[in-house]
């Protein structure tokens, strides 16, 4: 026997906003298909932990998919699929579309950088018979998160002639990894009554990397000269080439599913590259789009966009012009005409920390897709607030194409804040708007998302293209 709703419960379905049941609205081949996606992005992560590194594994996936180097005096059509690298730290995919790009074009957009501590251009030093290295952390972290864990060194040396040389070990179980000490609980009287952030200090993070002498003479600095050595027999590495590198202290620490139930993915630099992964294979899937669809994996987002590979440079703004002078059309008119998705990520309602959230306005895991109409912080500096208009159309995307998807804010009003590359863009007058995974731990050396989230980013860039 039905019984009949009331006239209030008619009208609360009409007027409340529905309430999501998230992963409970996926069937069981759509779980698997997250499952699916997650375990090559698990392999992406696990490759590339730097900028350069996530560069040069989006090149190798985009040429064995047909994208060719952007050739700024050829002419091209509908479905052609092209790609601009810039300084190795930059990537841009485009696939170009049936509209004419006065028309407009579809940005997404997400950045490859990830905290870490980066090696001084003086780095190396012996002290009381130990080889250490000096770094300066980049981005925001909290610092006394990178003592005490397995650390490995990334990134490339440049020499005066020319060449160059990547340096890659920690990884690997075979290798030797390395570690920023941290005092003993019985000395740590003084330490631990510091505040958080001053317990341990910036230029503390100091990365032990070798005991042993070079020989059992008396000299000076054995230690020091042991390990110049082991880097000149491997790498051709004299000290003063360290002027000329880009090395990188990042966790040693492998991608791992979280949990019995492996929902969710444990790993370094979640943010951004949970976000850039989907991007970039949305990118590789699109094969016929309405409007040119453009992916750019960018640079220096943790330390605010500055610098010629960062979201602030003209690498993008001078590619649209390019491409819409080819066309008899000006830059600007194809901006103005543009709609973005900043692929960037949001912090994911933690209930250990809940003081910190406002639940209404927080995303959460395994809900889907977060949209983020604004960042910044305290009175909204910092921001471009996505405009009603913008909201009500990717809504209307998501919903149509049966994607799960939330809303959140950063945090509560007042407890902090962040931003994305959103504003860099809103300032080149297109609409634009943050799309990307709820993160729990986010900065942390080891950050946590769920499976569906990442496959539901995916799906919306794919939507967003076509």
């Amino acid at each position: 026997m039905s019984i009949e709703k009331t006239n209030a419960e008619k009208l609360k379905e009409k007027l409340f906003a529905k309430k999501d049941k998230g992963i409970k609205n996926l069937s069981e081949e759509e779980i698997i298909k997250a499952d699916e996606f997650c375990g090559k992005y698990a392999e992406f992560l696990n490759l590339a932990k730097t900028e350069r590194e996530a560069v040069e594994i989006s090149l190798k996936t985009a040429k064995e998919n047909g994208f060719e180097e952007y050739d700024r005096n050829k002419k091209y059509n509908a479905g052609d699929r092209i790609y601009c690298v810039n300084r190795n730290k930059n990537i841009l995919l485009a696939v170009f579309g049936k509209q004419p790009l006065e028309k407009g074009v579809r940005f997404s957009i997400a950045h490859i950088d990830s905290p870490r501590l980066d090696l001084k251009p003086n780095p190396l030093y012996e002290s009381s018979e130990l080889a250490m290295l000096k770094t300066h952390y980049y981005g925001g972290i909290k610092k006394y998160q990178w003592t005490a864990i397995p650390l490995a060194l990334h990134g490339v040396v440049a020499f005066k002639d020319g060449s160059s040389v990547t340096v890659r070990v920690g990884d690997d179980d075979s290798e030797p990894c390395f570690c920023v000490t941290d005092l003993l609980p019985h000395l740590a009287k003084e330490q631990v009554s510091k505040t958080l952030s001053k317990a341990i200090d910036g230029e503390d993070l100091n990365v032990l990397i070798g005991s042993r002498p070079f020989d059992n003479t008396k000299e000076a600095e054995n230690v020091k000269l042991n390990i110049l050595n082991i880097l000149f027999e491997k790498y051709g590495i004299t000290e003063s080439d360290f002027l000329s590198a880009e090395l990188a202290m990042v966790p040693a620490f492998r991608v791992r599913d979280i949990g019995f139930d492996r929902s969710m993915i444990g790993a370094y630099g979640h943010d951004d590259k949970v976000c850039a992964y989907p991007a970039l294979m949305a990118a590789i899937n699109t094969k016929s789009p309405e409007y040119t669809a453009i992916t750019i994996l960018t640079d220096k987002e943790e330390t605010g966009s500055d610098g010629n590979t960062g979201m602030k440079s003209a690498f993008m703004e001078h590619f649209i012009n390019e491409i819409a002078e080819a066309q008899g059309v000006k830059g600007y008119t194809v901006l103005d005409n543009s709609k973005c998705l900043s692929a960037d990520v949001n912090a994911a309602f933690d209930p250990t920390y809940a003081g910190a959230y406002e639940s209404n306005n927080s995303s959460y895991i395994n809900k889907g897709v977060v949209i983020t109409k604004y960042t910044g912080s305290g009175g909204k500096y910092g921001t471009s607030d996505a405009s009603a208009e913008y909201m009500a159309e990717i809504r209307s995307m998501l919903d149509k194409n049966g994607i799960l998807w939330q809303s959140g804010e950063l945090g509560k009003v007042d407890g902090g804040g962040g931003g994305t590359i959103a504003k860099y863009v809103a300032n080149l007058n297109v609409d634009v708007v943050d799309l990307g995974v709820p993160v729990l731990s986010m900065h942390a050396p080891l950050e946590v998302v769920s499976k569906i989230d990442v496959y539901m980013a995916y799906k919306a860039f794919c939507a967003f293209f076509e």
